[in-house]
């Protein structure tokens, strides 16, 4: 693999805080590697704006190994940038090239605020896991994994599901903001398999409730959820939360 430098303009969505107005600011970058990831460049430009005085860029990172879903960056109109299935600290900058312009703004939806500059508030995505994305258990030595027998395809789709690392990019790629699919994994890693099923009447009702009290909006069906996953979600699994809410809805007793 070819490796080379690169100069580059960053067209950055700076805002002091929730309540503040924001815009962007540009800022030329040079000798950026080929090899560096997104988040290793934007840490080049911020020691740089912290030695001249200046306040850094605010963003979300975390493990850096493609699996927290901090990293939520919109980069040239699309959810963790250019390359398919890829969070944003697993983007290198040879997706780019010389000369290139950039433009990185944060996630825009209502019911994620900015909290300053590329950094929002997705404490919406944890109060819908709260209202039912969990499992009754008895805590205390765990049980032989082959004590609950699972089929090994309803094993392989929970598994799938519970890829998701709830990072937001579904909601930043849906024209309405939608959380369904985001949603949906959720409550398909639980619903496949037996453990998940003593909640499994209310677990449906209660995370849809949240969600449209969260504010997001409804799903459109138009699949860009899962084309800009990073973790490459399936849109099947807004076919299982929707039989999952119909059917709990015929069968829950207040």
């Amino acid at each position: 693999m070819e490796h080379y430098t690169m100069n580059l303009t960053l067209k950055v969505w700076r805002q002091k805080n929730t309540d503040a107005q924001g815009k962007f600011e540009t800022y030329p970058v040079s000798g950026i590697s080929s090899e560096m990831s997104f988040l290793e460049m934007f840490d080049v430009l911020n020691e740089r704006l912290i030695n001249e005085g200046k306040e850094p860029i605010a963003f979300d990172h975390d493990c850096r190994e493609g699996i927290c879903g901090a990293c939520s960056m919109h980069i040239n109109g699309r959810a963790h940038g250019p390359w398919a299935g890829t969070t944003t600290c697993q983007l290198h900058m040879r997706a780019f090239k010389d000369g290139d312009t950039i433009t990185v703004e944060p996630w825009r939806a209502g019911s994620f605020p900015v909290v300053k500059d590329l950094t929002v508030d997705r404490g919406a995505f944890d109060r819908i896991i709260e209202a039912g994305g969990y499992v009754s258990v008895n805590t205390g030595n765990a049980q032989d994994a082959n004590n609950i027998l699972v089929p090994k395809d309803k094993a392989d789709a929970a598994f799938a599901a519970a890829a998701c690392i709830g990072c937001g990019a579904c909601v930043a790629a849906c024209k309405n903001s939608s959380a369904m699919l985001f949603v949906s994994a959720k409550v398909s890693q639980l619903a496949l398999l037996p453990q998940g099923q003593p909640e499994k009447k209310t677990r449906a009702l209660n995370m849809i409730a949240q969600m449209d009290k969260e504010g997001f909006g409804s799903c459109t069906n138009t699949g860009a959820c899962e084309a800009e996953c990073p973790k490459e979600i399936s849109l099947t699994n807004i076919a299982r939360l929707n039989r999952e809410y119909i059917a709990a809805g015929f069968s829950y007793e207040k």
